[in-house]
């Protein structure tokens, strides 16, 4: 049973029951990432995530984790384009402990300087290890490519030259106008006693509010048409082809993620069977989605031997223009809306996933997506719906590309798309 309401200081609070557990996950979303910030700035929702663990006024950093390492839960967070989530999961009797530990970091952080001064490093070595990993390196190349200055383009953990010009008051000014409980949701699921939940939130969250407040709005970006390659010494060449997609919340999301499944979502996809079993071009290749506000895309990814990279470009050509062409059978479509359902149903078996599902849906939608809801709107998918999404997505071709190592003229690539486009 899901239920939602919201605080007087504007903070929304969504918690599901779950009685046959005896777990609870309770997460703190900011409605904050790297896509609101700047080239100045940028990294710093990430630097502010790592410094929430470095201790408060009550609790050294060891403290804190071990409050709820100690009593065997554990607690962690993430930083995303578009969201900030701390979340913690224990059991189900330890509930006030965590929404205190959560406001403790949220509210009485010390930031002190030499902490500032130490984490920069650490973050300085999380890019180092990032740029080690070709995969990361094609994920914020592409990005570029996509959506180019806005942004959005912007890497989530920064750069080290926009991380080591961080100071104290830039980080506590941040935090006043962004982490502000208008941008802000609690999610809660687990066997939770429902009789206390609004009194906790409102004792450790209701007097939260916030200075210079800035209510997260996104721009709507426009897709470029760039292709980008960044040199590096490895044996294989990574590569990530984008098609328009849908923006976040929208009915058709479900319609292309079934589409995306077929094309590349497994090893019976289309774009598998082409090109690893029939042509053993490559060991992995697959197509996803990735849905923000008021954008979207499709990518497909692979890497290969840099010698076949016009090969396969012109293959994954070729399957996307059959893909257009002949459209989707009857009986395909049936089995891969099991597939699909079965994935949705599969992925909300623990706590933590139906908090995080509840959590992105009220910060982003202020509804909940529940899994009755998602199952109808997949079996709606029919025929027409199908077609409707492959003329705004898959039909428009392909519009970008990154590529990251050695040896790719880019010239050829374009000329291959652009046959098709």
């Amino acid at each position: 049973m899901y239920n939602i309401f919201t605080l007087k200081n504007g903070l929304r609070v969504v918690y599901e029951k779950i009685s046959y557990v005896k777990s609870i996950s309770v997460g703190l979303w900011v409605e904050n990432g790297s896509r609101n910030e700047d080239s100045s700035n940028n990294g710093i929702s990430h630097f502010i995530e790592h410094m929430m663990f470095k201790g408060t006024s009550n609790r050294s950093s060891l403290e804190l984790v071990e409050s709820i390492e100690d009593v065997g839960g554990q607690i962690n967070a993430f930083t995303g384009k578009e969201s900030t989530c701390f979340y913690i999961k224990a059991l189900d009797s330890y509930l006030e402990l965590s929404l205190e530990i959560l406001s403790d970091m949220l509210f009485n952080s010390t930031f002190h300087p030499e902490d500032i001064e130490k984490e920069k490093g650490v973050i300085s070595e999380e890019i180092n290890m990032s740029e080690d990993s070709p995969e990361d390196v094609l994920t914020d190349l592409h990005s570029s490519a996509i959506w180019g200055d806005d942004p959005i383009s912007l890497p989530i953990l920064g750069t080290s030259e926009s991380i080591s010009s961080f100071t104290r008051e830039d980080i506590v000014e941040y935090i006043s106008s962004h982490y502000i409980p208008e941008n802000s949701v609690i999610s809660i699921a687990g066997n939770v006693d429902e009789s206390v939940i609004q009194s906790l939130v409102e004792k450790y969250f209701g007097d939260w509010t916030g200075s210079n407040k800035k209510i997260t709005c996104y721009s709507t970006p426009v897709l470029q048409s760039n292709h980008l390659h960044k040199k590096k010494n490895i044996e294989q060449l990574h590569l990530s082809l984008g098609m328009p997609g849908i923006q976040t919340g929208h009915e058709d999301l479900y319609t292309l993620l079934l589409m995306s499944n077929i094309l590349g979502g497994g090893a019976s996809s289309l774009l598998f069977q082409r090109i690893r079993e029939q042509k053993g071009l490559c060991y992995s290749i697959y197509s996803y989605i990735s849905a923000y506000k008021n954008t979207g895309v499709i990518s497909v990814y692979t890497s290969l031997n840099p010698r076949y990279a016009d090969v396969v470009v012109g293959l994954i050509n070729d399957e996307i223009g059959k893909f257009i062409e002949n459209g989707i059978t009857p009986e395909k479509l049936r089995k891969a809306k099991e597939q699909l359902k079965g994935s949705y149903m599969l992925g909300l078996e623990n706590t933590s996933s139906r908090m995080f599902n509840n959590g992105k849906s009220v910060l982003f939608l202020n509804k909940i997506n529940t899994l009755d809801d998602m199952i109808k709107k997949i079996d709606r998918i029919d025929q027409k719906k199908l077609q409707d999404v492959m003329e705004k997505t898959f039909s428009k071709g392909i519009q970008n590309s990154a590529f990251v190592g050695e040896n790719v003229e880019l010239g050829n690539i374009k000329g291959i798309i652009q046959s098709r486009n």
